[in-house]
């Protein structure tokens, strides 16, 4: 594949995608008069829109002096050229997207006549639609360097963590040269900022040491690409799409868990919600739900939060938390909180086991047995803590049974 051209291809944006635009919490239900906007967004742009994508293969790429040279133009992103280092990248795509300037227009006209609500629903559709094109670009590379025992790394963009915006305008001259005409109108002004806006540039870097590109996370698009159904997906997505079928378990599959294996998948589930951060570091978010042991076994909940470091730094547990749940009331109901509350809740928030210890630690964890329901006493509280540590680490390494909750 030297080039990719798609001058109307169809664009399914994912419900989940567009309220995470929309600034909506992952677990929110929205309500009848936001699903009648986004309802109305959607069906406006597929009326109405003309996306397009362009992705052509570059002549040559060099990176030996420090920096990215693609075609003799010199870009200055340092995480562009250690992507392209840390892989033996001998190859790019430079890639242009763009939703188009109907919905712009429109939303332009919209807030001029004073609907502040249409205006924002189409705006973020339409950002919607530019995220869902540049999956697709890189979905058909994949397809390509599937074929050809090579491997297609994540995209990078200008104005980006460590490049400039300002080089937009030199990255779409490039993409430009030697006549190439664009599927859509786009043109970058002096700040670097596209027009039409709903735009984006990107360079895909490719490889051939798919050895590489295996084991260290930082270069496996699979784990940000949201292009779903993919039939070329290396890895699991860090945000819990399921693997294909085809691929072989890891060996982490068979690690030795001190908890039922079934509860674990339930509550991988049920009760986990997994976050990736651009820097490549996990937030993870846990619902315990429970009953104190006396005062008639009142419901109770409590919330945890998890920060782990990078894959590749074996998910080490930088930050912790657990605190009772915002509207959950059994909890006053415990012995020890009707005793002493304000030290019993500085003893749960103070407790943070395994801090700064990889996550697998918990797996090799001693822990006293302890089934009660409440957080009295610290045995209980320090095993409700591994049966959360655990339940982050089976989801992890069994993507395929965690739900993607967004």
């Amino acid at each position: 594949m030297m080039e990719l051209v798609q001058s109307s291809p169809e664009v399914d944006v994912a419900p989940a995608e567009y309220h995470r635009l929309l600034g909506y919490p992952r677990d929110a239900v929205l309500s009848e008069r936001a699903l009648e906007l986004a309802a109305w967004a959607r069906d406006w742009y597929q009326s109405h829109g003309r996306p397009w994508i362009y992705a052509r293969r570059a002549a040559s790429l060099n990176i030996a002096d420090g920096e990215v040279e693609i075609e003799g133009v010199t870009f200055h992103s340092g995480r562009l050229r250690t992507l392209l280092q840390q892989s033996d990248a001998h190859a790019v795509f430079l890639a242009a997207a763009g939703a188009g300037p109907e919905a712009e227009a429109e939303a332009e006209r919209l807030w001029r006549e004073e609907k502040p609500d249409e205006y924002f629903f189409l705006e973020m559709f339409a950002s919607s639609v530019v995220e869902k094109l540049v999956a697709m670009a890189g979905g058909a590379l994949c397809a390509w360097a599937d074929g050809e025992q090579m491997a297609v790394l994540p995209h990078h963009s200008p104005g980006y963590s460590q490049w400039d915006v300002a080089e937009q305008g030199r990255l779409l001259e490039l993409i430009r040269r030697g006549g190439v005409a664009l599927p859509g109108a786009l043109e970058a002004l002096d700040s670097g900022a596209l027009r039409p806006k709903k735009s984006q540039l990107a360079v895909f870097g490719v490889t051939r040491h798919l050895d590489r590109v295996a084991h260290l996370a930082d270069l496996v698009p699979c784990q940000q690409c949201s292009l779903a159904n993919c039939s070329y997906r290396r890895i699991p997505y860090l945000r819990a799409r399921p693997r294909p079928e085809r691929e072989s378990p890891p060996a982490q599959h068979t690690a030795a868990y001190s908890i039922n294996l079934k509860a674990l998948r339930r509550w991988a589930k049920e009760r986990l919600v997994l976050e990736a951060r651009e820097d490549g570091t996990l937030h993870a978010r846990f619902r315990y739900d429970g009953t104190t042991c006396t005062n008639l076994g009142r419901a109770l909940a409590f919330d945890y939060d998890v920060v782990l470091g990078t894959r590749m730094d074996g998910y080490p547990i930088r930050g912790q938390s657990c605190t009772a749940a915002p509207a959950d009331t059994g909890h006053t109901f415990m012995c020890q909180h009707i005793t002493d509350a304000p030290g019993l809740m500085a003893a749960i928030a103070r407790e943070k086991p395994l801090a700064g210890r990889p996550l697998a630690e918990a797996l090799a964890w001693s822990r006293t047995e302890a089934a009660a329901g409440c957080y009295c006493d610290a045995a209980s509280r320090e095993h409700k803590w591994g049966l959360v540590l655990e339940t982050i680490h089976y989801a992890l390494h069994h993507p395929e049974v965690h739900a993607d909750n967004r």
